[in-house]
């Protein structure tokens, strides 16, 4: 059985900005063996409630499905070269999780420059827009049509924006919504833009206008909205590099991170809390006993586990809530330099890859032989579909030919490769999401012991500051009372990579 734990210098940094009392191993508090917090996960959300737990004197077991902690944000291997799942940058609206980071890593957490590109129309668009390079890619009359566009729907835009295609729109116009918007998009979410909740794009673009590029393209703002931003962080061996340290210090700390669990049952009173949960692990059920729970497994999964069963309209709308998964096909090349770009967005309808990522380029050592490269082509689709059950071989010969449909590589200069699937990946945001999830939300808040956090147990698509703020005020409002709403952390629709500095976490009380 492993353990995680906590370096209290390095957490006082973090904790500071959320008016949390520091600990010192002098006066650390005396550990309450009544408290026994059982965390669901170990992922960005679940480590860092269990180093808060920690700090309020509790005992923590974590329960990881996997064999790996980090989650979404891990980082797998396969013969020396090491994969990311999804491209993870290291950013915060606070400075004081970048601080939290950087001193968790040291030197081992590096500054990136940022380059990534869209492929659009066999041509490539640097991202952030160049002036000239766009004018003469898109040529001066697909221009003239943008902007006619963009004026037509400033002067006539929708007058209620529900949906995805409707916010964009109203921004940017048609013309360059289905340019740079729309198959790009429904890549992603297998869905419809018309279907597609307009809460999304307030979410993750808000703050990235047309003016706001345009004058990206010609001068250097005041502010930084982070869509733009030309740096980045990133662990020297992957994001999994930053989550293992984390784990680390909590285990230093005594607390208990069994690997290889998935929950298969949560035992409760059928009415206000939480008993136990019930793992599976080499084929034997075991239970976990706590005084609190905190969960960042996926809301939908967790009530259909809850026993008593939960009232019928509760499991109903667990089974309406949708997510969408993705695969990473990755191959490793028998070539270097094949392009020089963090990543590149694939708009491109002829192939299905969304996202192709270059790992070498967010760092070096994620590549063990410099005279090969190794990328990650990303499909995004739906567990059970046709992308999503091909066989391994089949989808590392897909993405070779991919590559030559696009013009990256040869297929022939593949020389091995391997697929890594990840399951409810992104919690989708269709047009009836909101009701069910307001019915989840209602149901598991009767349990006074329990508390969701992270991008699943919320279903709201966080990074990693964010899930790491919800574990942060879920431990306290559980163990020290305080009057926290964890749901409302980024629910105020502003984009999760704006930033105008100085900002700091908000704190919902």
């Amino acid at each position: 059985m492993r353990g995680i734990a906590t370096c209290p210098r390095c957490a006082s940094t973090f904790f500071k900005g959320l008016n949390l009392t520091e600990t010192t191993e002098k006066n650390a508090p005396q550990r309450q063996d009544a408290l026994h917090v059982v965390v669901i996960g170990a992922g960005p959300a679940g480590l860092t409630a269990a180093i808060e737990a920690q700090r309020a004197a509790a005992t923590v077991t974590v329960v990881e499905q996997s064999d790996k902690c980090g989650g979404i944000s891990r980082t797998e291997v396969y013969k020396g070269f090491r994969f990311d799942m999804g491209g993870h940058r290291f950013y915060s609206k606070s400075s004081l999780v970048e601080t939290f980071w950087r001193e968790t890593l040291g030197e081992d957490f590096l500054e990136r420059d940022r380059l990534s590109r869209i492929f659009y129309r066999n041509r490539f668009f640097s991202y952030p827009l160049k002036p000239i390079e766009t004018l003469l890619k898109l040529g001066p009359i697909e221009c003239l049509r943008v902007i006619t566009s963009l004026l037509w729907w400033k002067l006539f835009p929708y007058p209620q924006e529900n949906t995805f295609e409707e916010w964009v729109t109203n921004r940017f116009g048609r013309r360059l919504f289905r340019t740079f918007f729309k198959t790009y998009t429904e890549k992603v979410w297998g869905i419809s833009c018309t279907e597609l909740k307009a809460e999304w794009a307030a979410q993750r673009i808000k703050g990235l206008s047309l003016k706001v590029v345009l004058y990206s393209m010609f001068a250097r703002p005041r502010t930084t909205v982070r869509t733009l931003i030309e740096q980045f962080y990133y662990p020297r061996l992957g994001p999994g590099m930053m989550w293992e340290a984390v784990a680390k210090r909590v285990e230093r700390a005594g607390g208990q991170l069994v690997y290889n669990s998935p929950v298969t049952r949560i035992e409760t009173d059928g009415a206000h809390a939480v008993k136990a949960v019930v793992v599976s692990s080499a084929g034997r059920e075991s239970m976990v006993v706590g005084s609190h729970f905190i969960a960042s497994m996926p809301i939908t999964d967790l009530v259909r586990a809850m026993t008593p069963q939960p009232p019928a309209d509760v499991l109903h709308a667990a089974e309406q809530l949708r997510y969408r998964d993705f695969l990473t096909v990755c191959l490793i090349i028998r070539r270097k330099d094949i392009f020089k770009d963090n990543w590149i967005y694939i708009h491109e309808p002829a192939v299905l890859v969304g996202r192709i990522q270059n790992y070498g380029n967010w760092s070096p050592e994620m590549v063990p032989d410099p005279e090969k490269t190794s990328l990650g082509l990303e499909y995004f689709c739906n567990k059970g579909d046709d992308v999503w059950c091909s066989s391994d071989s089949d989808l590392i010969q897909r993405a070779g030919r991919e590559l030559e449909v696009l013009r990256l590589a040869s297929a022939a200069d593949v020389v091995d490769g391997c697929v890594f699937r990840v399951e409810k990946s992104y919690p989708v945001y269709d047009s009836d999401y909101r009701q069910y999830l307001a019915v989840l939300r209602q149901y598991v808040e009767r349990f006074s012991n329990l508390q969701m956090v992270g991008r699943n147990g919320l279903h709201r698509y966080n990074n990693q500051d964010h899930a790491m703020l919800t574990g942060i005020l879920a431990s306290r409002k559980l163990l020290l009372g305080e009057n926290h709403d964890v749901w409302s952390v980024n629910s105020d629709q502003e984009y999760l990579e704006e930033q105008s500095r100085p900002a700091e976490p908000e704190v919902t009380r």
